[in-house]
C-alpha cells in the first residue's frame, strides 16, 4: 500500500501539532507516504511584503488561481521550495520521520507543459484570454526517483513547482500535482487534507461519492472544492484506488481519513 497526501496552507499549523504529527508518524512508519504541501496564503504574505502585488484569476469552470508573472514565480519558488518546504521538513524530522524535502525542480521529479494562454472571468463574468505567464500543466512525474526514496524508507516532502521545457520553473497548483504523484506511484490512496470537513452538497457532508456523481456536483461546489474535486477525478483515472478528502484540523486527522471515519470519499 503506498499512500499521498496533499495538506493545504490553511491547515499547516493544525498538521504539524505535536500529536497530529505522532497520528503521521504511526503512519509513515507503516506504509510508504509521500507528502505534497501547498503554501499559497505564506507566499502572497511574503510577496506583497517585498511589493509585489498578488493578482487571482478564476476560469470559466471556476477554478481560482495564483496569476504567476516572472516576479511571483521567483517568490513562489523561494518561499514553496525554501521556507515551507523546510519547515515541514523540520517539524517532521522532530518526530523522527525520515523526510527529505523536494520541489518538482529537484532531479527532475515534475515536468510541465507552460501554459501559452489562460481564459478567465472578468468582474462582468466575462470571457478573456490572458498570457499564461509562469503557470504550467504536469507532463511527468519521476517515478523512479519517488520508488528509490520510498523503497530506502524515506518520506519525499513535495513542494508544487514544475521544471518547464526551457528548464524554467512554473507554478502548479498543489492538488492537481498531488494527483498526478499519486497516479504516477500507482498510490492506493490520496489523501486532500483542508480546512472543511468533506464534500458539500445539498446542504451536509456527503461521506462517500462515486466519481460520476463527484462530477456532476461540481457545478455546485465553491472554487476551492472544486479543484479538490477535479483533483480526485484526476487520480481516480490514473489508476489511485481511491481519495478521501477530509479536514486537517480535526484529532488524527490522517488515520480517521485513513479508516473512512471522516471526510468524503470519492471512489471509481
Amino acid at each position: 500500500m503506498t499512500i499521498v497526501i496533499k495538506v493545504g496552507d490553511k491547515v499547516m499549523s493544525s498538521v504539524l501539532s505535536q500529536s497530529n504529527l505522532n497520528d503521521l508518524a504511526q503512519i509513515t512508519h507503516q506504509v510508504p507516504t509521500v507528502l505534497v504541501h501547498g503554501g499559497g496564503n505564506t507566499v502572497t504574505g511574503i510577496a506583497e511584503k517585498l511589493g509585489i502585488q498578488q493578482k487571482f484569476v478564476t476560469s470559466p469552470e471556476g477554478f481560482r488561481s495564483r496569476y504567476t508573472d516572472a516576479e511571483t514565480i521567483q517568490v513562489f519558488t523561494m518561499v514553496m521550495a525554501g521556507k515551507i518546504n523546510k519547515e515541514i521538513v523540520r517539524h517532521l524530522q522532530s518526530r523522527k520521520i525520515p523526510a527529505v524535502g523536494l520541489s518538482g525542480l529537484d532531479g527532475g521529479l515534475i515536468r510541465a507543459e507552460r501554459k501559452q494562454k489562460l481564459v478567465v472571468k472578468d468582474e462582468r463574468g466575462r470571457r478573456r484570454i490572458i498570457d499564461g505567464g509562469y503557470t504550467g500543466r504536469v507532463t511527468h512525474v519521476d517515478v523512479s526517483l519517488l520508488q528509490t526514496l520510498l523503497t530506502a524508507g524515506y518520506v519525499p516532502v513535495i513542494a508544487p513547482i514544475a521544471l518547464g521545457s526551457e528548464n524554467e520553473p512554473l507554478n502548479l497548483d498543489g492538488d492537481r500535482t498531488a494527483a498526478h504523484v499519486a497516479g504516477a506511484v500507482r498510490a492506493d490512496l490520496l489523501l486532500l487534507l483542508t480546512d472543511v470537513e468533506g464534500v458539500t452538497l445539498a446542504g451536509g457532508i456527503v461521506p462517500r461519492l462515486s466519481a460520476a456523481e463527484a462530477k456532476r456536483g461540481i457545478p455546485n461546489l465553491g472554487p476551492g472544492m472544486i479543484t479538490k474535486v477535479y483533483a480526485a477525478l484526476e487520480a481516480l483515472s490514473m489508476g489511485v484506488g481511491k481519495v478521501v478528502i477530509s479536514s486537517g484540523h480535526r484529532e488524527n486527522p490522517f488515520t480517521s481519513a485513513i479508516q473512512e471515519q471522516a471526510g468524503t470519499v470519492v471512489e471509481a
